[in-house]
């Protein structure tokens, strides 16, 4: 894995406070200038300052509107300005993804179909000069993985356009959903975290955990605008994983696209019954686990015991770990960070001699594996009477082979 960096929001998260804290991370303002210019968008000024606040240096950031009257556009129309945009493929993939997210989030709010939905703060220039100008930042920085802390929210309530509003605002709640990450209420009577904010996060981030054990490189902080009465900012790490945490063998010659970093949650478990334990694991998967498996062991007074572990995502921990307990009668649950390496796999559908069968493919540099969909291949064997070994077996060679 190479760079990553870690989002400590213990300020909250908004748009350019992130765009800030990335731009303090060493990225030049006027080529970041140069490239939002790219967006082929007008009316503004896009304003970078170092300033110090509490004693810390850092990047405060303001897209200052030539004209205040909020323009209304739809996803579709904050789609097209992207798309026809002459920035990077990979920062349009970026910024469509964090628009998609919160997009989708005002519709279910608004009880609305994503297309019907026309925004008023996320449609408006500064919102898309923050959004796609985080996406640039990222593209230009070569960050491969993001990860963040619990998000700090604040509380009471906030006056926008639909009238007031609870903290945090709905759209900021809908993001919440599913989510798997984690936010604190602090007595502060303001919003700290924006639906732009939550929208980066969720959309790039793996869920929110403690910080990996990572080699710092540089540190940035991009400021708030509301005073708090304490630093308002948002500070991101940039670094890579420590040595410690890579898995033994592994270098730079693993392309990063096979790599990903998850999560193995375990526990014990000496009270329960077969059948209790696989309904279990029918419920870990349901909720996205990646795999699980159960490891007999031993436990004090020599009782028999089984050991339950789940493979998981970054962002479908604490998901997990609350199903775990809610389904399991475990009082903790140990959880460890790593790295694997995985084969691309697609699934494709093949024209055999036996029909029509569903293959997974998979593939790592020059190795390649084929292999039939059990079911399909089940189905096949019924319906000829040749044995499933047999049908398995000539179907899966000759793709292999070519």
């Amino acid at each position: 894995m190479g760079r990553i960096l870690y989002f400590d929001c213990f300020s909250g998260i908004s748009g350019d406070m992130t765009l800030g804290a990335l731009i303090d991370l060493g990225l030049d303002a006027k080529s970041v200038s140069i490239e939002i210019d790219k967006l082929g968008i007008t009316g503004y000024d896009f304003l970078v300052q170092r300033i110090q606040k509490y004693g810390i240096t850092g990047i405060d950031v303001n897209v200052v509107l030539h004209d205040h009257h909020e323009e209304e556009r739809n996803l579709k129309e904050i789609s097209q300005i992207i798309t026809k945009s002459g920035i990077t493929d990979k920062a349009k993939e970026m910024t469509l993804t964090i628009f998609k997210e919160i997009a989708q989030a005002e519709a279910a709010v608004h009880g609305k179909d994503v297309d019907e939905v026309h925004f008023h703060e996320i449609g408006a220039v500064d919102s898309i000069v923050d959004i796609a100008g985080v996406a640039i930042c990222l593209d230009m920085l070569g960050i491969e993985s993001v990860f963040c802390s619990p998000l700090h929210e604040g509380k009471g309530f906030v006056e926008c356009r639909h009238g007031v509003l609870p903290i945090p605002v709905p759209a900021v709640a809908q993001m919440l959903q599913g989510s798997g990450i984690t936010m604190i209420p602090e007595d502060i009577p303001a919003e700290l975290v924006t639906p732009t904010g939550i929208g980066i996060i969720k959309s790039l981030a793996e869920g929110s955990s403690p910080m990996p054990p990572m080699t710092i490189e540089k540190v940035g902080y991009g400021f708030g605008k509301k005073d708090t009465g304490k630093l308002n900012a948002l500070r991101i790490f940039m670094g890579s994983l420590s040595e410690s945490e890579r898995p033994e063998g592994a270098g730079e010659s693993i392309p990063s696209e096979f790599s990903e970093r998850i999560a193995v949650l375990e526990v014990n478990i000496d009270d329960m019954t077969g059948e209790m334990l696989g309904y279990v694991m029918e419920k870990l998967f349901d909720a996205g686990a990646l795999d699980v498996f159960f490891t007999a062991i031993q436990m004090k007074k020599n009782r028999p015991a089984t050991k339950l572990t789940v493979l998981s995502s970054m962002k479908d921990i604490d998901k997990i770990a609350e199903l775990l307990f809610r389904e399991t009668t475990t009082l903790g649950v140990r959880i460890n960070q790593t790295e694997r390496i995985v084969m691309d796999r697609k699934t494709e559908i093949k024209d055999t001699e036996f029909g029509l069968i569903r293959m997974k493919m998979a593939s790592y540099k020059d190795i390649r594996k084929a292999s039939p969909e059990y079911e399909d291949c089940v189905k096949a064997a019924k319906k000829t009477g040749i044995p499933l070994k047999d049908i398995m077996g000539r179907i899966g060679k000759p793709l292999l082979e070519h």
